[in-house]
Formats: structure tokens, sequence, C-alpha cells
């Protein structure tokens, strides 16, 4: 409750300056607050700049290896150009498309008579095995 306001003649201009005093001590009692505030937020702006700080080192060292390993790669990579080029109009060749094709012939066409060719060279061996056990006749008879 304002003191001056209970009765207290009311004089020009003296109750503004009192509301200017009071303002301003107002103020000047926030100042140690808003002092600390100030502190407190340019610290943390002095963290977050050590931290940029230090990302901006760790970024440039990283594109410093990087640059390093492009140098180191350069020359190796270019050096397979021709032969990747080669590679390139080979593999754009119209008889590459038929590759599959012709593995799938070979496949449906010549493995089952690979596979019967197999099957008859076992029973001839199997056959010929036996006839051996069994020896010849006339080899009983030019022993005899």
């Amino acid at each position: 409750m304002d003191p001056f306001r209970l009765g207290m003649p009311k004089i020009p201009g003296f109750t503004e300056l009192l509301t200017l005093l009071q303002t301003q001590t107002e103020a000047l009692a926030q100042l140690p607050r808003t002092l600390t505030e100030l502190n407190g937020a340019v610290r943390e702006l002095i963290a977050a700049t050590s931290t940029a700080t230090s990302a901006i080192s760790s970024a440039q060292r990283t594109a410093e290896r990087l640059e390093t390993l492009v140098g180191e790669l350069e020359e190796p990579v270019r050096a397979l150009k021709p032969g990747l080029e080669r590679v390139g109009r080979v593999l754009d060749d119209p008889a590459v498309d038929a590759v599959p094709d012709i593995i799938r012939t070979i496949d449906e066409d010549l493995m089952p008579m690979i596979a019967t060719i197999r099957q008859a060279q076992n029973r001839v061996i199997g056959v010929t095995g036996l006839l051996r056990r069994r020896g010849r006749p006339d080899d009983e008879d030019a022993a005899g």
C-alpha cells in the first residue's frame, strides 16, 4: 500500500517522481539476478563456442584425412579406367545376353546326356570288373 495515498495531498510531479524512483529501485533490486542470468548465458555461450571449435577442428582433421585418402586412391582408380572400359564394351556385346540361355540349354539338354553316359560307363566298368574276376576261359586253357 502506498503511504502517500492515505490522505496526503497530491503534489504535482511529486507522484510521478516517486513512481520513477520506485521503478528505478525495483530495477536496481533485480540487477544482481539479471547480471547472474547474463553471466550464466555468457558461460553457456563460451561452452557452446568451445564445443563448436572442437567440432570444427575435428571436421577439419577428418577432411584432411579424406583428402589424403582420395589422393592415394586417385591414381590406382584412374589406372583401372581403361580395363573397366574394355569390360564395359564386352558386357555390352549382344553375345553376353545369350549366356543365360546357353547355360540353361546346357543344363536341360547336355546334363541329362552326361548323366546317361556316366551310368553307361559305370555299367561297362562293372561288367569289365566281373569279367576280370571270373577270368576268361582262354586264360585257364593256356595256364593248364
